[in-house]
């Protein structure tokens, strides 16, 4: 969300309602981009069956959407800059539009896998000119304030939400309705932006570091690819190391580049604004936040689906306390942070979810569904506090000169977190079930399957071996959500400890 000052001068040509229009507009491209973070939890099941998706497809058909938009969100609020928010918004929309459109109708799994990916690539030019245009149409700050605020929270529930939506679209369509839905609300969007959107302001002095995005992009590419290889069974190690080596290689060359664009222009990542402790824990906030919600939708949609039997809808109601419970405390962190602080927020909110986390390992180790859905309550509250406040800590700890690029790593923090946690997650799921299951030597053949192909095996024998092994890893994975989310409390507590009520969030000053 790099932004000049010509480009986010305010429109005060705009009235009162034009304003809160263009608020509607943005949040409803937001809502979009967050549900299809998570839209797919619920229907990998069903469209895995559908298009005989392999384990490995089935991660790239969720990972391919955030991995695109996190490697391009750095460099597209550049892009907008430049040529206008407004425009490169409207262009967003339609390269979203038409991409869910292919991916509604995808006859295979590498095809689906491909629209994914140019979901990723409209996301990434909308997401940083939804806030750029919410600058430019708010002049008063304390509308202006409210309409972020409203902004924050879109993009928290609609992470929420994704599977409830997916499922009830579930339970009277078919899989491809969870892309199609998106069609009829883009195409909305767009007339709407253009009849009462602000004007497009551009600036041609600004320039797209192609180079720097490009490299930000197949690092992460390939640090994915790296993760999700070594976690498979058999690894592939001619791939694993390759991707590894690339990965090192890639993010180092992009990591040097950045620190000599620093002495003389702006880079797309000013690494010193790192060593302020409060925008770093805003960064952990974000990113574990994140790691913390898609890994928990991930594993625990999949096995109520495949193990318990549950619907679509009924397996998205059951993380549905996720959003139940964020959505009231983020509000409740926003309105009382000048009054608790950063610590209390951040720390306390991830800390809460740790504790969360760990009732819902429990809660898998007793089979008890009612304790698991209050665990996630407990996580739901937590991440709720803490990414309600994580905006403030990242933007309020770094001068305004660095605001638009510290906005950007927000955005790419929230990204980066989904991404690892579906890939570690995803992976981890995969390899423990591989590791763990134990079949009689004349169902062998079945070791080979998905789990959702040897779960629905015509023998029972087949199905108790899969089902258990699917258990164990389900355990497995909400271990590892409740140590991610304990570490990211301790390093929180850490960074934010001077964070106290009655400190200042707004550290810059002394902190060039």
């Amino acid at each position: 969300m790099t932004a000049s000052l010509k480009t986010t001068a305010p429109d005060t040509s705009l009235s009162r309602w034009q304003r809160w229009t263009v608020l509607g507009i943005v949040s409803t491209a937001l809502l979009l981009i967050a549900l299809d973070n998570t839209i797919l939890y619920t229907a990998l099941p069903t469209l895995s069956s559908e298009l005989e998706a392999s384990s490995s497809q089935q991660l790239w058909i969720i990972n391919a959407y955030p991995l695109m938009m996190a490697g391009l969100l750095l460099g597209s609020g550049s892009l907008g800059d430049r040529f206008g928010h407004k425009r490169i918004f409207q262009i967003g929309l339609v390269i979203f539009g038409l991409a869910s459109l292919t991916a509604a109708f995808a006859p295979v799994a590498e095809q689906l896998i491909i629209a994914r990916a140019f979901l990723g690539v409209g996301a990434a030019a909308m997401m940083p000119a939804t806030l750029a245009l919410i600058r430019i149409s708010f002049a008063l700050e304390r509308e202006r304030n409210i309409a972020i605020g409203v902004w924050a929270a879109t993009a928290t529930v609609g992470m929420a939400l994704g599977p409830i939506v997916s499922g009830l679209l579930l339970e009277k369509f078919w899989w491809g309705s969870v892309f199609l839905i998106n069609v009829p609300l883009v195409i909305a969007a767009s007339i709407l932006m253009i009849l009462v959107g602000p004007r497009n302001l551009t600036n041609p002095a600004r320039r797209w570091d192609v180079l720097s995005s490009g490299q930000a992009l197949v690092g992460m590419a390939a640090a994915v690819l790296a993760i999700k290889t070594w976690a498979e069974a058999p690894i592939h190690y001619t791939v694993a190391i390759s991707a590894t080596a690339v990965a090192v290689v890639v993010l180092t060359i992009f990591t040097r580049r950045q620190l000599r664009l620093a002495r003389y222009t702006e880079p797309l990542v000013d690494f010193a604004i790192f060593k302020n402790r409060g925008f770093s824990g805003g960064v952990v906030a974000a990113g574990a936040s994140i790691f913390g919600i898609v890994g928990i939708q991930l594993v625990v949609t999949q096995r109520y689906q495949l193990v318990e039997g549950f619907t679509p809808l009924e397996a998205g109601l059951v993380v549905s306390a996720l959003a139940a419970a964020s959505l009231p405390f983020a509000l409740f962190g926003g309105a009382v942070l000048h009054r608790v602080g950063l610590l209390v927020l951040i720390g306390g909110g991830i800390s809460a979810a740790a504790v969360g986390s760990l009732i819902t390992v429990v809660a898998a180790w007793q089979d008890s569904l009612a304790l698991l859905v209050a665990g996630i309550l407990v996580v739901g509250a937590g991440l709720g506090a803490s990414m309600s406040v994580a905006s403030t800590a990242i933007i309020g700890n770094v001068p305004p000169r660095r605001a638009g690029m510290a906005a950007s790593l927000e955005e790419v923090s929230y990204e980066f977190g989904g991404l690892v946690g579906v890939a570690t997650m995803g992976s981890l799921l995969t390899l423990v079930y591989t590791r763990t299951l134990t079949l009689p030597a004349e169902f062998s053949d079945w070791a080979a399957q998905p789990p959702a192909v040897a779960l629905d095996a015509p023998d029972a024998a087949v199905v108790a071996a899969a089902a258990e092994s699917f258990d164990t890893a389900f355990l497995t994975v909400l271990a590892a959500v409740a140590a991610v989310m304990v570490l990211g409390a301790i390093a929180a507590a850490l960074l934010l400890r001077r964070y106290t009520p009655g400190t200042e969030s707004q550290a810059y000053p002394n902190n060039h």
